[in-house]
């Protein structure tokens, strides 16, 4: 099918993207980022869905223009981009422009990217592609970068503000004090010393949960030995014994897991129990079907308390980035890190709400033995 054409002798054609070869028999509406071709003369032959989306001008009124009408761009300083690259004149060697943000008429950003087809080397240009996509993910990108700066620089203030406070005192008065003020000056400081290591510890899990770089070494893991172990620490710091409720279902497959981040995960979801929930912080150990396909079983470990809970329109941004149950401190990373460790071991979490009312949250880890193992 034909779209404007003409029957005068000599009149350009525009043909609809699935008759020409520049989309190569691929419906180009079943793209994600806009589509825009133009062929050897300078008028649009293609011009998806998704263009039409990001540059709220329909194919309709695209096919059949010249390049520089139907999609008029302009850089950052405003100068017309089309006249500027010149796409059909110009050094012969060019291949393309590289991605970068131009401005559609009303102001609107976005990133543009342009390859110049040539049937030979430095032979005319036949077509030129433009590819077009929306700035708003890279923007959610760049504003949780620039609020995870934020919260870093907030919460480092805090502790290193405390840790200079008491240095540049004992070291102007250290004479003055008794060995008791001294010492607590010096515990005060060796918390916030090791406050400050943990935000660190926390910025590099994000990096590399971000990265795909998070390592996971497995080794033998006792779960319920390390529940216990979280359980006897609280214990130990002041909290009843009868808080806590640990069931374990025997037998349990064993556990092959990085036995450091689980016990960050475990930390983490008790913490949280403790903190935020109220009444009994229950911690159930099952045998489960594996999140991981291929094998047959995993473990689970759910921990649940008989707080408030989590409004369930907020269940879907527990694991985000800076989410916050409440607003008794906290960077908000926690829960996101936890998510990724879990995932790096190939298992899955979900969030819920307890029998009793309050928050429940649920890990399945997959139970095979490392690869040199099997």
């Amino acid at each position: 099918m034909s779209v404007g054409t003409s029957s005068a002798p000599g009149a350009h054609q525009v043909r609809r993207p699935s008759e020409d070869t520049a989309c190569h028999g691929i419906d180009p509406d079943d793209l994600p980022d806009g589509l825009v071709v133009a062929d050897e003369h300078g008028h649009v032959i293609c011009f998806n869905a998704a263009a039409e989306r990001i540059t709220a001008v329909p194919a309709a009124g695209a096919l059949g223009r010249r390049l520089e009408s139907a999609l008029p761009l302009e850089d950052l300083e405003g100068r017309r981009w089309w006249q500027l690259t010149d796409p059909y004149g110009g050094l012969a060697i060019r291949r393309g422009q590289p991605e970068r943000n131009l401005l559609l008429p009303g102001g609107r950003e976005v990133l543009v990217a342009v390859r110049y087809v040539r049937a030979e080397p430095t032979g005319p240009v036949r077509r030129v592609v433009v590819s077009l996509r929306d700035t708003e993910a890279r923007r959610r990108t760049e504003r949780s970068h620039a609020e995870l700066i934020a919260t870093v620089a907030h919460e480092l203030r805090s502790p290193l503000t405390s840790v200079k406070g008491f240095t540049a005192t004992l070291l102007a008065k250290w004479e003055r004090f008794t060995d008791d003020q001294k010492r607590l000056m010096l515990e005060t400081v060796d918390a916030d010393a090791d406050r400050v290591t943990r935000l660190i510890a926390e910025l590099l899990d994000i990096s590399r949960i971000d990265s795909g770089r998070l390592e996971v070494r497995r080794q033998p893991v006792d779960i319920g030995a390390a529940v216990g172990r979280h359980i006897q620490a609280y214990v130990a710091a002041g909290q009843p014994a009868d808080r806590f409720l640990l069931r374990v279902e025997q037998p349990l497959p064993a556990l092959w897991a990085d036995p450091d981040k689980i016990d960050q995960v475990l930390s983490n979801l008790i913490e949280n129990a403790v903190r935020h929930g109220d009444g009994t912080v229950t911690i159930d150990i099952t045998a489960s079907p594996s999140p991981r396909e291929g094998e047959d079983t995993g473990t689970s470990v759910t921990v649940s308390d008989e707080g408030p809970g989590i409004p369930e329109e907020s269940m879907n941004r527990v694991f985000t980035r800076f989410w916050r149950g409440s607003k008794r401190g906290g960077t908000g990373l926690g829960l996101y890190i936890v998510k990724g460790i879990v995932e790096a071991h190939g298992g899955t979490i979900t969030v819920g709400r307890a029998p009793g009312g309050g928050a429940l949250f649920r890990f399945t880890l997959p139970v095979a033995a490392p690869a040199y193992l099997t």
